[in-house]
């Protein structure tokens, strides 16, 4: 037919435009290299093997650029391939250490306990630290033993006890914010007379656990004031005719901390 035998200037001339368009595209699209430059210069040439090779060559090239693609589409960004954890950023430490003033009852009447307790502070973040320590706490009022000696003198109950202490602040840079704490140790219960005077040289030891919760404020960058509620849980008090139900029960404090938070 005139216009397509191949011996023609006119149709080597379409042959060579539509080559040069070919390359230019896969030229900008910069997916181009040596191996499909080839394939574009012996695409048309003709023959039944150039016509083999070009469906591999086109084959190749589909499933490359749909590997791309896929590729693109699914690899994660930098910002979520970071690790997640439950406390981020950089962690700091601290410390602190002040008095402690306890309100509670022991056969019913107000018992008071003085004592204190520090820490060292873990900074996970603004939201989350932790304080890891210990505490130990006196009773500083007077409570006559339900069982008295016969020789006439009066007993009172002296007691004291103490442990490792662990406490959650959340939100610590807040002007009010909220701790929870735990207290595990243990105690002693003897008894000594009006005069201070230890009247028994046998304490009775016994275990402790005391959780609480407690409202903070920061005074000032090294000064804190705490209050909130505990409640003690004694176990292996029998003496003097007083038991752990005497020493078990709900009581409020007061805390001061003084360090760097």
């Amino acid at each position: 037919m005139p216009g397509h035998d191949p011996d023609t200037g006119a149709y080597q001339h379409g042959k060579d435009i539509a080559f040069d368009l070919q390359f230019q595209t896969f030229k900008k699209m910069k997916k181009f290299n040596d191996t499909q430059r080839h394939f574009f210069t012996t695409a048309n040439c003709g023959n039944p093997t150039c016509f083999s090779g070009r469906r591999k060559h086109i084959f190749f090239s589909a499933a490359t650029t749909i590997i791309l693609l896929l590729s693109l589409m699914t690899a994660p960004s930098a910002k979520s391939q970071d690790m997640q954890t439950l406390f981020d950023g950089d962690v700091k430490h601290g410390g602190f250490g002040g008095p402690v003033v306890r309100f509670g009852s022991i056969d019913n009447d107000l018992a008071v306990w003085v004592g204190g307790r520090g820490g060292w502070i873990i900074n996970f973040s603004n939201q989350h630290s932790i304080s890891l320590g210990g505490g130990g706490y006196g009773l500083v009022t007077e409570h006559q033993m339900p069982f008295q000696p016969e020789n006439g003198e009066t007993e009172l109950a002296a007691a004291g006890y103490g442990g490792f202490e662990v406490e959650y602040t959340n939100q610590t840079y807040r002007l009010l914010h909220f701790t929870t704490s735990t207290l595990i140790g243990a105690g002693g219960l003897t008894t000594r007379t009006t005069d201070h005077e230890f009247s028994d040289s046998d304490p009775e030891p016994f275990f402790v656990l005391e959780p609480g919760v407690h409202a903070e404020v920061n005074m000032t960058h090294f000064f804190r004031i705490a209050a909130g509620l505990s409640y003690r849980i004694t176990s292996g008090i029998d003496k003097g005719g007083f038991g752990d139900s005497d020493f078990s029960g709900l009581n409020a404090a007061i805390t001061f901390k003084f360090g760097s938070f």
